[in-house]
């Protein structure tokens, strides 16, 4: 074997799941070129282009309910585990993630280290936002947790009309391919509140003012509102703070749309018209593919959401 030939494979084995990605997706230029750029320029976009693009993922786990019987954690953990690893997300915001259920992805998912608190006390109690995120790829330079209410720093605390205590968990990341550092934000909004739901979005919104600045951004999470709601319509189209909206991976995708356009199944079968998981950028970021996954095994799916992936690149001011 000849040595480019070595670093070829090299190359395939570091990202297994960008064959399955590019797959699913089809074929993805990463940077488009004009012959009649600056060579400067055309040199940049060929080294942009030699980059591997950010793969995001967004995954409600279900939590652990010994009444959901053969639906329960302990008989998906596995199936779990192995979506993740087959389709490689460099970062992915999981919901309803219990303690034990991350102790257990953490042994199921080598080379990925976590970020986030337990939403009843701050530490590991409740359930998590929280974003794994690949070592060889990311840098974790900050992070931090709040609550979805009027006291966003008292945990535990529970917001308007929210049923339950809700939670949003963030990271600054420095991307190793690139240099450039951005914010991944990872949340579960509330599945009764819609004032709760409203004023969440707001809150988040406002929140990335401080902690992004002017750094790209993305968000996941499972909003419990479909993209009419006007917890969406906060996302995609208010400018607050003289910020502009987020756009959603799902509409701008230049490769379009792969997959069902519903993330609910109840374990049982797809539900249309339920699409409530996001993945959701801010403008400088290019969102090459992007899919909502049906993976299942015999008939059952792993969740009751389906993930939802989006292909970035590259994520740089």
């Amino acid at each position: 074997m000849t040595p480019k030939s070595r670093e070829r494979k090299h190359r395939r084995l570091r990202y297994p799941g960008a064959m399955a990605i590019g797959l699913a997706f089809g074929a993805l230029p990463l940077v488009a070129c004009r012959t009649s750029a600056p060579a400067s320029a055309v040199v940049q976009s060929s080294r942009d282009a030699a980059i591997a693009p950010l793969r995001i993922m967004s995954f409600n786990l279900r939590l652990d309910l010994a009444s959901d019987g053969p639906n329960a954690w302990p008989h998906r953990r596995d199936w779990v585990a192995s979506l993740i690893r087959f389709h490689a997300p460099d970062a992915l915001g999981v919901q309803e993630a219990l303690a034990h259920m991350l102790t257990d992805l953490d042994a199921r998912l080598p080379g990925f280290a976590r970020v986030g608190v337990g939403r009843s006390d701050g530490r590991e109690g409740g359930e998590f936002s929280a974003i794994l995120y690949r070592t060889d790829r990311l840098e974790m330079l900050e992070n931090g947790t709040f609550w979805l209410s009027p006291t966003p720093e008292v945990p535990g605390s529970k917001g308007w009309d929210a049923a339950i205590t809700r939670v949003a968990t963030w990271a600054r990341f420095r991307d190793r391919a690139t240099g450039c550092t951005h914010i991944h934000l990872n949340t579960h909004f509330d599945h009764i509140g819609e004032q709760a739901r409203q004023e969440s979005a707001r809150l988040i919104r406002r929140r990335l003012v401080s902690v992004a600045g002017d750094l790209p951004v993305i968000v996941t999470g499972d909003l419990n509102a479909d993209p009419q709601s006007t917890a969406y319509r906060t996302f995609t189209r208010d400018t607050i703070d003289a910020r502009a909206p987020l756009r959603d991976a799902f509409l701008v995708s230049t490769s379009g749309h792969y997959g069902p356009t519903s993330t609910w199944t109840a374990f049982k079968a797809i539900e249309p018209g339920r699409r409530i998981d996001y993945v959701l950028v801010s403008d400088r970021i290019p969102v090459l593919a992007h899919g909502i996954l049906p993976d299942s095994w015999d008939g059952r799916f792993p969740s009751d959401h389906l993930p939802v992936v989006a292909v970035l690149g590259p994520v740089c001011n």
